[in-house]
């Protein structure tokens, strides 16, 4: 993703600032989302499994990337509290 674009970027629902998920975060998401246990904030399931996403910097929403460009609806995004055990790399800028 474009380092710019990322940097003018933030959730449109707590204004917080986002980074890209690391590797670790992104198959552990992807595990849970194969097992059938992840809904967006609307509530609708997760069927397909993200190859690339951004993460709020405290950790609490996700928000997928399709082609380079991020889906930055509110009703699409992915809350973590949902996700047994999902540790975020806090604290990363």
């Amino acid at each position: 993703m474009d380092k710019r674009l990322l940097d003018i970027l933030c959730c449109p629902v707590s204004k917080r600032p986002l980074r890209p998920l690391t590797a670790a975060e992104r198959d552990q998401l992807n595990g849970a989302i194969r097992a059938g246990a992840v809904d967006t904030v609307a509530g609708e399931k997760v069927a397909e499994p993200i190859t690339e996403g951004l993460i709020t910097t405290d950790g609490q929403l996700v928000y997928r990337v399709e082609d380079g460009i991020p889906v930055m609806l509110p009703e699409a995004g992915i809350g973590t509290l949902q996700l047994s055990g999902f540790a975020p790399e806090t604290g990363r800028a």
